[in-house]
């Protein structure tokens, strides 16, 4: 049975689309520059949905991280493939979607030499009901309050993927109401 090529939009440094390439084939020691979204989700009591990447990923295995990322497609709209994404990873749909990080960029080396290099705007939403994950995604997932769970990154971002690492401190800047005890 072939597998679905997934592609994800490759980029040049002012973000613009110049190309795609096969997800399965993109991640590695020189991964190129390309589009992605991260999104944070909070439930109606404002607690967290925390996540942790499913044994079987490629990059980070078994870590703990935000609620989902993924990558537009090449003639998608981010905020639509947040939207896409939010079904397929988690079993469910997201509200109230928001973009808080607009510029957020990163490159990080996983342990393995794997590297993600992406341009990776950031969201949250709510979600109203628990989720009910991919397993091939998403090992556990945990509702936590936000407060401690930007303690334990600031303590020991070394313990979750690094782009919560970099992202929940600016989050927590840029959305401090989400962050209150």
């Amino acid at each position: 049975m072939e597998r679905a090529v997934e592609l994800v939009v490759l980029a040049n440094n002012d973000g613009g689309r110049i190309g795609t390439a096969d997800k399965a084939t993109v991640h590695h020691a020189e991964t190129p520059l390309h589009l992605a979204f991260s999104c944070h989700l909070f439930n109606s009591q404002g607690e967290y949905l925390a996540t942790r990447r499913a044994l079987s990923k490629k990059t980070w295995p078994g870590v703990w991280t935000n609620s989902f990322c993924g990558h537009p497609g090449p003639d998608e709209e981010t905020a639509d493939a947040v939207l896409r994404r939010a079904p397929q990873e988690l079993g469910t749909e997201v509200a109230d979607l928001q973009l808080v990080l607009p510029d957020f960029r990163y490159r990080a080396t996983d342990a393995s030499g794997i590297v993600e290099h992406e341009i990776c705007p950031v969201y949250v939403a709510r979600l109203q009901t628990d989720p009910d994950p991919e397993p091939s995604e998403v090992a556990e997932w945990k509702w936590v309050p936000p407060s401690l769970l930007l303690q334990a990154v600031t303590a020991t971002p070394w313990a979750f993927s690094p782009w919560l690492a970099l992202q929940l401190p600016l989050l927590a800047e840029a959305s401090p109401d989400l962050f209150a005890d």
